[in-house]
Order: C-alpha cells, then structure tokens, then sequence
C-alpha cells in the first residue's frame, strides 16, 4: 500500500512539474523572452518587394529604409514613455509604439510630424480626433496616423496567412486603433513576418502578430501624396 500511496504522489509530482514547466515556457514565449528562429522570405520563395523611391537620396529604397529605421529603433529599446514634448519629439531612449514608426520614416527622410500637421491643416475634416490641432501630439496617435495613411498609402490584406502579401516596411495598426508597427524581414516557421514596434515589452522584434488583430495594413508610396505634403525631415 505504501509503495503504491508512493507511487501515486512521484506521478503527480511529475505531472504538476510538468504542467509547471509547460505554463513557463508558454509564459516566456508569449512574452517574447525565448530564443525566436527566423527565416527570410527566399526561405518561402517570396519576392522582396523593393520600393522605387529613394526620397532621402542615400542608395537603398524607401522600404529599406523605413524596416532599417525601425530596426534602430527595436535594438536602441526606448523607455515606454507616454509623455508630450515640447517640440513633439521624445529623447532618443523614451517613447511609444508611434515613435518608432516616425523614426522610422526620419530615417528614409520623410517629417511625418509635420506632413500630418499639414494634412491636419489643410483638411481638418479628415481628422475627427482632432479637436485642436497640435503639431506636437497628433502624430504621435494612432487614430490619426490610421487617418494619414487611409488617404495616401496603398491599403493591403489584414489576413496573415497570405503571407507574401506582408514586405519588409509595411506598416500594421493593430487592436483597433491602440497600437502600431512596421513589418519585419524576419519570419516565422509558418511564414508570418514578424513585427518591430514598441508596447514596453523585453523584445522589440518579435513572432506576434499570431497574438494582434490586425485592423489595416499598409504600404506607403511617396508617389501617392501631393507634393506639398511631402516634407523631409531634420530629425535623421
């Protein structure tokens, strides 16, 4: 009887170890806090769609250059910080999910602070979340990126499994309109890229888009805009 009564408790103290390592390691995933193995999109067979503009004249595409400068942005790993900033532009280690998408776009050359503060101005009714307009916020809101980004970048399929749909520097706004990001050249075994973007957590690259609602996916071409919206940026 002992040795049975024995028996019984080393098996459900595996079983509970077991169940314990199980929900770890479920845990560590879910938060980004394992080891992620990528792969590229020749690894799918998938062309690289590569943009044919060069707005800030530096020899790689705009595509490139917007997954580059949200790549500095992942790796530098800014406080999550929500604050307003005289100026609109946080120091170098604060910020938000919308920080790393206009240093993104600073670093192909584009001010999306202010060619949204001129679209605000020059068609106030396209922005209804903006009651004042406030070149040093409204950029840095998702809802009125969504707004900006309606208008001039090309819309694209919010399904992740049609996976060659998803390139390198195409933008996600995720959640409804609480969270954005920029499209990663890293990919999952399954083929579903991977997303750059800031909400506090450990890895600013990571396999997650399995765990957004995606709510608008997009590909931004200089071409479709007018051109006094288009304004460089100082901020590179």
């Amino acid at each position: 009887m002992e040795k049975t009564k024995s028996k019984v408790l080393r098996a459900v103290c595996i079983l509970i170890s077991g169940i314990i390592a199980a929900a770890a390691i479920f845990m560590l995933d879910f938060f980004g806090l394992l080891p992620q193995k990528s792969y590229d999109a020749e690894y799918f067979g998938i062309e690289t769609v590569k943009s044919t503009v060069d707005f800030n004249g530096n020899g790689t595409d705009d595509y490139t250059d917007i997954l580059i400068g949200a790549r500095k942005d992942a790796e530098n790993k800014p406080e999550y910080t929500d604050k307003y900033y005289a100026g609109g532009y946080p120091p170098e280690n604060e910020g938000v999910c919308t920080d790393l998408v206009w240093r993104a776009f600073a670093f192909a050359g584009y001010s999306l602070r202010d060619m949204l503060d001129r679209d605000i101005r020059q068609n106030p009714q396209d922005y209804p979340r903006v009651s004042e307009r406030d070149i040093n916020i409204d950029f840095r809101r998702v809802p009125n990126l969504k707004v900006f980004f309606d208008k001039y970048a090309e819309k694209l399929t919010t399904d992740i499994t049609e996976i060659s749909e998803f390139q390198p520097g195409d933008i996600v706004i995720v959640n409804g309109t609480k969270h954005i990001g920029i499209i990663s050249d890293r990919r999952a075994a399954n083929g579903v890229p991977f997303i750059l973007h800031n909400g506090g957590q450990a890895k600013r690259e990571e396999n997650a888009l399995w765990k957004m609602s995606i709510t608008a996916h997009y590909r931004f071409n200089a071409r479709n805009l007018p051109d006094e919206i288009l304004i460089k940026t100082e901020n590179t």
